[in-house]
């Protein structure tokens, strides 16, 4: 287990035209009626504490009584822009609950808490400054993981739902240790694929809470599934480990459940189950994966010392020289992909001979 260090202040990096021209080809380039900047107007605000009393790091932000209305009716314009296509049939029934900002980490993001006055049901989406590589991240997530996801870029603001679930750090504290054998062999089991498929699509610093665990009722037991809720740290660092969730501190009680839990047979199928589904879903998208991936490859996202570092870890861990060849993190992501289709394609195809010599 290592103590791994994260750049600090990692940049935003601007969206180039290839990308804006990416972005509006596949809906995600959507006019919206508010920035991220009419948002830090604010004239006050409050500490928002969980149920424990402990400090969340969100604020609760007060707008003064001029500015308020036409904020809230900006919002809820984007609530129907992301969920209904723009349909305003729904507005006079939505209300502004809260307008919470965070100071902690990178994005610094507004999160906006949209209730139906109708029947009190209501839902978040998040606010957030534009930035490329935040961007390719939510986009590799869309096509390379089992979920979907909805966001929209305007200009300099970001637009991002939200990912329902219960925050990684939160559930390794207090649910965890309340499972069942069975259940921690499942959670084991996820963490071992989660692990995987960051690693593989370079999606960086997914310390516990930068994940969440999302619980599914399904007949007598329950099913219990990870997904990342942060994706600042698309192929920006340059050590190879920070790609790796096993390696952070924070995920050593999950890293002890996979060992206590799993044998290592089960973790090497568990990894082949996650590269072959990871493989499909590169074949469903690969159009859509080819455009993304040149928009990559024809842009800045990361230092060159980042770029060099991980192309001569991956190398040398692959032996593969195109990744020595890289000039970018578009194109060590690029050859990574390759890299494990073309694995894939072997392993099967000595399936496929096996099966013909019996």
């Amino acid at each position: 287990m290592q103590d791994l260090k994260i750049s600090k202040r990692k940049p935003s990096y601007p969206v180039i035209p290839k990308l804006h021209d990416y972005l509006t080809r596949y809906d995600r380039n959507t006019k919206i009626p508010i920035f991220y900047d009419d948002l830090l107007r604010f004239q006050g605000s409050i500490v928002v504490y969980d149920k424990d009393d402990n400090d969340t790091l969100w604020i609760r932000v007060y707008y003064n009584e001029f500015e308020r209305e036409e904020i809230d009716s900006s919002l809820k314009k984007v609530y129907t822009i992301l969920h209904s296509d723009g349909n305003e049939d729904v507005l006079p029934f939505l209300n502004v609950d809260a307008i919470d900002f965070c100071t902690f980490g990178n994005s610094k993001p507004f999160r906006v808490k949209i209730r139906n006055i109708l029947n009190d049901n209501f839902t978040y989406f998040y606010i957030k400054t534009t930035d490329a590589s935040r961007i390719y991240g939510l986009e590799l997530e869309h096509m390379l993981s089992p979920h979907n996801l909805n966001f929209l870029v305007y200009k300099n603001t970001l637009i991002e739902e939200h990912i329902s679930g219960i925050p990684g750090d939160e559930f390794i504290k207090n649910m965890l240790p309340k499972c069942s054998k069975s259940e921690k062999a499942q959670i084991a089991k996820e963490f071992v694929k989660f692990n995987e498929r960051c690693m593989i699509r370079l999606l960086g610093d997914m310390r516990s809470y930068n994940y969440v665990i999302v619980p599914t009722h399904d007949f007598d037991h329950v099913v219990y599934k990870i997904r990342a809720i942060d994706f600042d740290q698309q192929s920006y660092e340059g050590k190879f480990n920070i790609y790796r969730p096993q390696f952070f501190k924070e995920n050593l009680k999950m890293v002890e459940l996979v060992s206590e839990s799993i044998q290592k047979l089960s973790i090497d199928q568990y990894k082949t189950e996650e590269r072959s589904i990871l493989v499909k879903r590169l074949k469903s998208f690969t159009a859509r994966i080819n455009k993304l991936l040149d928009c990559m490859q024809h842009d800045v996202i990361s230092k060159e010392d980042n770029i060099n570092l991980l192309k001569t870890t991956i190398f040398n861990y692959t032996h593969d020289v195109n990744f020595k060849r890289s000039k970018n993190m578009g194109e060590i992501l690029k050859y990574s992909l390759e890299f494990i289709t073309r694995n894939y394609q072997n392993v099967k195809l000595e399936n496929l001979r096996s099966y013909d010599e019996d």
